[in-house]
């Protein structure tokens, strides 16, 4: 079949890698979808079981930094864009090995723009239809300042119309325009790569756009992070390891008006330009590890309150910012884009989720998955 368009996705197999690859997959049976990824632990084709037959789907096993197999596929497929989601993205994980997160995030990043590059100027038609969307993070821009206004007493959605912000925990956010601040090896391995895919559109004209979002939360997310993990802990009266006091506030964004997002700015957003994604939705750490304990006892048919003896302080973590929160007017201004679910709505999906589908997260957690597709791709 013939595709009007065909288009890489790295980092497919991942969490939010793969609510990109099933809307764009689903939504465009005329673009070819190749989802590229090294299927390392955060790497899981059991995400995509839903689409994995259709005929516009493939998949190939690559890392992104072997500049030679990315750049023979993209002249083998004809590529005409690039959504770059394939990345290490755990903090905890970067302080104990931030050479792999500069080679992945940073080196990879520059494989991909690099073969991209190259490929394109080939072309007769050069740049033209073409697109490098790069995907980042609100870490880069540092912390912010956290002031409660007087009388107000979070947590409580914040989501905002586009043109007045519903202030709870700070009267600042981040915007686009703002100078890049990174405390950790993640997020300076990512402030690294955001340079970089910039510096291709303004040294060689290459057509980007580069998106910072939140934190993301929804199904298949690895149970390394705070709400995939809890809620499993909880199911499983565990301990739920909270970082300082849990003062730590996050803007929070359900996965699936992500991949919305990114829907919209690949096929609307204006080349070179950085949209920030975000829910206007802040929550303490703390107060989301309540309300989580409220949600799966109440599903489960717990008592109120029989798990709240669960949360455990320990010792924070270095380098913790104490404050993110995005301001997603330019996106809703400019493409109309908005969150669809209310926080509270969205948690209620995604902890029924998890509890409906404790196969997925016993075969994550033990890392049976992963034995399958190290031995499905080694005896090819």
């Amino acid at each position: 079949m013939a595709y009007n368009s065909t288009i890489i996705i790295t980092g497919g197999a991942g969490f939010i890698g793969s609510h990109v690859v099933r809307l764009f997959v689903n939504k465009y049976p005329d673009y070819h979808i190749i989802n590229v990824d090294k299927l390392t632990y955060a790497g899981n084709l059991e995400n995509l079981k839903d689409v994995e037959d259709k005929p516009n789907y493939s998949f190939v096993k690559a890392d992104i930094c072997d500049f030679d197999t990315i750049f023979a596929l993209m002249q083998r497929e004809h590529v005409d864009g690039v959504i770059h989601l394939a990345a290490e993205s755990h903090v905890d994980r970067s302080i104990k090995d931030p050479f792999t997160f500069a080679r992945t995030n940073v080196m990879g990043t520059l494989s991909m723009l690099q073969a991209a590059k190259l490929f394109w100027e080939s072309l007769p038609e050069k740049f033209d239809g073409k697109l490098f969307y790069h995907i980042s993070t609100d870490e880069v821009y540092g912390a912010l300042k956290m002031t409660c206004p007087e009388g107000v007493e979070p947590p409580f959605s914040t989501r905002a119309s586009s043109s007045e912000h519903h202030l709870a925990y700070g009267e600042q956010f981040f915007t686009e325009d703002l100078k890049y601040q990174p405390h950790s090896p993640y997020s300076a391995s990512k402030a690294s790569s955001d340079h970089f895919v910039r510096s291709f559109h303004d040294t060689y004209g290459m057509p980007v756009v580069v998106t910072n979002c939140s934190n993301n939360y929804g199904p298949y997310q690895f149970p390394e992070k705070l709400i995939p993990l809890f809620i499993n802990n909880i199911r499983h009266r565990k301990p739920l390891p909270v970082y300082g006091k849990g003062e730590n506030v996050r803007d929070w964004l359900f996965v699936e008006d992500h991949a919305r997002a990114i829907d919209v700015i690949f096929h609307k957003g204006v080349i070179g330009e950085t949209y920030n994604i975000g829910g206007f939705n802040e929550w303490k750490n703390i107060d989301i590890i309540k309300v989580l304990i409220r949600t799966v006892d109440r599903i489960l048919g717990r008592p109120e309150g029989a798990d709240d003896d669960l949360v455990t302080f320990v010792t924070d973590r270095a380098g913790h910012d104490l404050r993110y929160a995005i301001d997603s007017t330019k996106l809703q201004r400019e493409l109309g884009w908005e969150p669809s679910l209310q926080f509270e709505q969205g948690i209620e999906k995604t902890v029924r989720w998890y509890l409906d589908n404790q196969e997925w997260m016993d075969r994550v957690t033990s890392g049976d998955y992963q034995k399958y597709y190290e031995d499905m791709y080694s005896n090819r």
